[in-house]
C-alpha cells in the first residue's frame, strides 16, 4: 500500500483534506497512525486501521468527517506571555502560540520533508512511505533527491534503514550507493 504524503483524503462522506505524515514505532517500523490536515481543523492523528485504501493521490477513510473532526490532534497551543523589555515605552505584553507535536509516547513523526541522512551526510528528503498492508511496516522510504532543477524519487527499501530518529531517516547507505539506485519518475 502507497501512503502518500500530501495526497488527497476521503472520508465516508465526503472529501476531508490532504495526508501531511505518519506515526511510527522506531523498534519496528510498523506505522500506527496517519496524520491528516482537515480542511478547516487541526492536524489530526488518524489510526491505519481507518485507512480502506490507498494509491499515490488519493487515501479513503472509514470514518466521517465529524468523526474525523474529534480524532485526537497531532499539534496543540500553549499560549505563553511575551513581555517586551522595559524602555520609556513598551508595547502592551502580547499571549503567543507555542505549538507542541503530540506524538504518542515511544513514537516518532515523520513528515513530509523530514531529513533522510545516508552515511557520509543528507542526502534527500522523504516523498513517501511504502507500508505493507499486512503488518502495516514501512516496506521502503521513497526519497526525493537533487536539486530543484534535477530532482528525482529514489524507492529505498526498509532493509536498507539504520534507525529513525524524529523527523530524520537515517540510512545504512552512503551518498554513491543512494545515487546509484534506480530513479522512480517525480509526479507532479
Amino acid at each position: 500500500m502507497d501512503v502518500p504524503v500530501n495526497a488527497q483524503v476521503e472520508c465516508a462522506d465526503g472529501p476531508c483534506g490532504h495526508s501531511v505524515g505518519v506515526i511510527v514505532s522506531p523498534k519496528n517500523r510498523q506505522v500506527t497512525h496517519l496524520i491528516i490536515k482537515p480542511r478547516q481543523d487541526l492536524e489530526r492523528l488518524v489510526p491505519m486501521d481507518k485507512i480502506t485504501e490507498a494509491s499515490p493521490t488519493m487515501i479513503h477513510l472509514r470514518c466521517l468527517q465529524n468523526e474525523l473532526a474529534h480524532m485526537d490532534p497531532f499539534i496543540e497551543h500553549e499560549y505563553v506571555m511575551l513581555v517586551p523589555e522595559a524602555f520609556m515605552w513598551t508595547p502592551a505584553p502580547q499571549m503567543i502560540p507555542v505549538p507542541h507535536r503530540l506524538i504518542p509516547q515511544g513514537e516518532l513523526a515523520i513528515e513530509r520533508g523530514s531529513r533522510v541522512e545516508a552515511t557520509d551526510g543528507q542526502v534527500g528528503k522523504v516523498d513517501e512511505l511504502l507500508i505493507d498492508p499486512k503488518d502495516e511496516h514501512i516496506t521502503h522510504v521513497v526519497l526525493r533527491e537533487g536539486h530543484l532543477w534535477g530532482q528525482r524519487d529514489v524507492t529505498i527499501p526498509a532493509s536498507e534503514i539504520d534507525h529513525i530518529e524524529d523527523d530524520t531517516v537515517f540510512l545504512k547507505l552512503d551518498k554513491r550507493t543512494v545515487a546509484s539506485l534506480p530513479a522512480v519518475p517525480v509526479r507532479k
